[in-house]
């Protein structure tokens, strides 16, 4: 089955979204055939932040220090349900763009899934300044890219194009204001990191050709303004 994701990688929804989603097909024997999709939270990010991630979204979304720690906190709760080891504590926050050029660059290698993996790891798992030159490189040569390719790309403006025009189709067409946001088969959509029964229930109404509407819950996502677990 098609999966087409709209993600960033500094989402940890995102991340979150991935991994329930490969937990349900997998319970479910459905084989995924997932296309990975930008779309950038804060396109005009330096590449490093000079404070911390809780200091800088605590006064991003006008939270208290304690607030936000107590989010995070509960991000992570959640996120190890999935299996994900989210040290929030160390997480480098930074510009995703040269991220997203890499990951279009490992889509075309047939390694879009590995790479976003490794990107979502690197930055939620490790704490690697995600949005720094050097991190990108050593992420694109873990997962087998070749080195003179990468050192192209991030040279030059190439795959910039695949960026914009993934954005573009975004918030001209989907109408998507927060990611995760995931359409099966290209024609059922998808938004935020739901619980896995509504995943599995999209997955199966896009194989039986259903027209019914699926009744989705106000998930987890981040988009431009907030990055939180919904009540």
């Amino acid at each position: 089955m098609r999966v087409d994701i709209w993600s960033d990688v500094v989402c940890p929804f995102c991340y979150i979204g991935k991994k329930r989603l490969e937990h349900v097909a997998q319970e479910a024997g459905i084989e995924l055939d997932i296309h990975w999709h930008s779309f950038e939270l804060d396109p005009n990010a330096p590449a490093k932040h000079d404070t911390s991630n809780t200091e800088r979204l605590a006064k991003k979304y006008g939270r208290s220090y304690a607030e936000m720690e107590e989010m995070e906190r509960n991000v992570a709760a959640m996120a190890a349900v999935e299996g994900i080891d989210f040290q929030w504590q160390k997480a480098n926050s930074g510009n995703s763009f040269n991220a997203h050029r890499i990951i279009h660059l490992a889509q075309s290698k047939g390694l879009g899934n590995e790479a976003e993996e490794a990107f979502f790891h690197a930055y939620m798992t490790e704490g690697l300044a995600i949005g720094e030159r050097e991190v990108v490189e050593e992420i694109a040569s873990r997962i087998g890219l070749d080195n003179a390719e990468v050192e192209y790309v991030l040279d030059s403006d190439e795959l910039a194009d695949f960026v914009r025009h993934d954005e573009q189709i975004a918030h001209e067409q989907l109408k998507v204001t927060g990611v995760p946001f995931f359409v099966f088969d290209q024609k059922l959509a998808l938004s935020g990191a739901q619980p896995r029964e509504i995943f599995l229930q999209a997955m199966q109404q896009a194989q039986s050709e259903s027209t019914e509407e699926i009744e989705q819950t106000d998930a987890a996502q981040c988009n431009d303004d907030q990055c939180e677990i919904k009540p």
